[in-house]
């Protein structure tokens, strides 16, 4: 298995440096262009690296012609008190509270 997206945090923070530094300069404050630089390439390439995963995902599906199956988000534990299927209620049992 490889992994393409690796690459785009490296390049997200990048960009993000060179535009802070353009903001940093535009204010005539370098050091908070910079942090915000970092801080927005760096979610910029999160963004990019889930983008990719999701697209390889989706190669890969048509490749094989297997759906990919997402239990959206939801996940199921052997240590439940409940059985599935059944109400359990939303309650944890904590206590009545200021009463």
């Amino acid at each position: 298995m490889s992994n393409k997206s690796a690459a785009f945090l490296p390049i997200g923070i990048g960009v993000g440096l060179a535009i802070g530094v353009v903001f940093g300069k535009a204010v005539d404050n370098l050091a908070l262009g910079l942090s915000l630089g970092v801080a927005v390439g760096a979610g910029l390439g999160v963004a990019l690296m889930g983008v990719g995963h999701r697209k390889a995902q989706n190669d890969k599906k048509t490749a094989d012609g297997s759906p990919i199956v997402s239990d959206g988000g939801a996940s199921t534990s052997s240590s439940s008190h409940c059985a599935p299927g059944a109400d359990c209620g939303g309650s944890d049992g904590g206590g009545g509270g200021g009463d």
